[in-house]
């Protein structure tokens, strides 16, 4: 029994450190997985750290521009201190003058070329209104600008037979006088002006070909013209023409004339004392005994926006004569009680009736004033504002809209008619006939009736 129990004993106790073997091996292995695993996040930490130090040595490598040069590495970056001229308030991202300004500094600081200031401003200007969206947008160089405002304000010059009008900013004739020299040389109604003696340098706007001709009084002018199919369209035949110019050869501004107790007033542009003129007609008319009124605004292209006021005041006795919307404000322009004859009144208009002339018009027309004869008006109803530069000339830009006294907008729409005559030699004859029918019976002057024949 003992040596079974021996037996047992002995054949325990293998048992027994059997069962103690397992903790005594894992022991060295969880010390080795340690070890491991901290040699693993010291290799990390390491690789942390020396990824910073790369990462701090080349912002200082960067920033030395000698040391990254002495290593034949070139510095050329994107930084504003690496291109001169860039102290302009701006990022180039978003700003125009920025651009000019690094352009400029890297070519006066770092170029061997050179370039003239003025030259090369007029080319720039250029550039720049010929990629905006405003037809009316225009740079006037000093030189330039100085003829624009040599305006005549005593009459529209004729001095070659053509009257200019504007479309888009570009001259055109709207009327060819019969027996003028311009007639003779083939120009017609429709002709934009392309080039005034070979300078096609950029949009002759109509007072910039006025001024031309009255600079050439007595001499000639040569003029290149181009001929479009319809006065929107683009393209066309080009002609050049010599032409002798007239001296002192002017149109009046204002017309009138008395027929059959109508008064008949021409216009042929707003400038700026054309109100006067209106009135000064308008008190002779009716001294000689005018009872109704044509106001004929065919061909008339526009002009000063006060004098347009000023036109109609003399017909309108109160209210809105036109809305201006600019791009930061509205305003209102209204009759000033001025109002010189309530006497029946009718309008002759056409497609060649424009910008102020269209205020006229619209005011006329909203407020039941007058009978409107002819066809649509051109439809240009924008403001345009000059203003001069630091540096010499000015720019042209269209800075608001015009609206009708009901609120309607005159740009792309103009003025219809109230009785559409398409046939230009038929339109006075209308116009006269139907003023003369408006009016009052009482103050009609009835025709003598002939003596009876014995």
């Amino acid at each position: 029994m003992a040596g079974r129990s021996d037996k047992t004993g002995t054949a325990s106790a293998p048992s027994s450190a059997a069962g103690r073997r397992p903790s005594a091996v894992a022991a060295p292995q969880a010390m080795r997985a340690t070890r491991q695993r901290r040699r693993k996040l010291l290799g990390v930490l390491i690789s942390v750290i020396l990824v910073a130090a790369a990462f701090a040595g080349g912002f200082f490598a960067r920033g030395n521009e000698a040391l990254m040069e002495s290593l034949g590495i070139s510095t050329g970056g994107s930084r504003e201190e690496v291109n001169p001229g860039m102290t302009v308030h701006g990022l180039t991202q978003t700003s125009i003058s920025a651009r000019i300004a690094e352009v400029e500094g890297i070519l006066s600081q770092l170029s061997l070329d050179s370039y003239d200031l003025d030259t090369l401003t007029a080319a720039l200007m250029r550039s720049f209104v010929d990629t905006t969206e405003d037809p009316y947008l225009r740079y006037f160089s000093p030189e330039r600008y100085e003829s624009f405002v040599r305006e005549s304000t005593t009459g529209a010059y004729a001095g070659i037979g053509v009257l200019f009008g504007e479309y888009q900013g570009q001259a055109y004739a709207v009327d060819v006088f019969d027996g003028s020299v311009a007639q003779a040389s083939g120009v017609q109604e429709g002709d934009f002006v392309v080039a005034v003696d070979g300078d096609s340098s950029q949009h002759w706007s109509s007072t910039e070909v006025q001024n031309a001709i009255g600079q050439a009084e007595g001499g000639s002018i040569v003029i290149t013209w181009r001929r479009p199919p319809a006065l929107s369209a683009s393209g066309g035949d080009e002609f050049i023409t010599t032409l002798a110019v007239a001296p002192s050869d002017r149109v009046p501004n204002v017309s009138i004339q008395l027929e059959d107790q109508v008064g008949y007033i021409q216009v042929l542009q707003l400038s700026s004392n054309v109100a006067s003129l209106v009135k000064e007609g308008i008190q002779r008319l009716e001294a000689e005994g005018a009872e109704a009124y044509v106001l004929d605004l065919r061909n008339c292209s526009g002009g000063y926006l006060t004098q347009a006021v000023e036109l109609a005041d003399l017909f309108v006795k109160s209210g809105i004569i036109v809305s201006i919307n600019g791009k930061e404000s509205s305003s209102t322009k209204n009759a000033t009680n001025s109002q010189l004859t309530d006497k029946p009144l009718v309008l002759l208009v056409n497609g060649s009736t424009s910008a102020a002339a269209e205020v006229v018009v619209a005011a006329l027309h909203d407020t039941s004033r007058a009978t409107i004869i002819g066809v649509r008006t051109q439809g240009k109803g924008s403001v345009q504002v000059i203003r001069e530069l630091s540096f010499g000339g000015a720019l042209r830009y269209t800075a608001a809209y015009y609206k009708t006294p009901l609120g309607l907008d005159i740009e792309g729409n103009g003025v219809m008619p109230d009785i559409t005559v398409s046939d230009a030699k038929l339109q006075r004859a209308v116009a006269m006939e139907t003023a003369q029918s408006l009016i009052p019976e009482d103050r009609r002057i009835k025709p003598e009736e002939p003596e009876p024949s014995e």
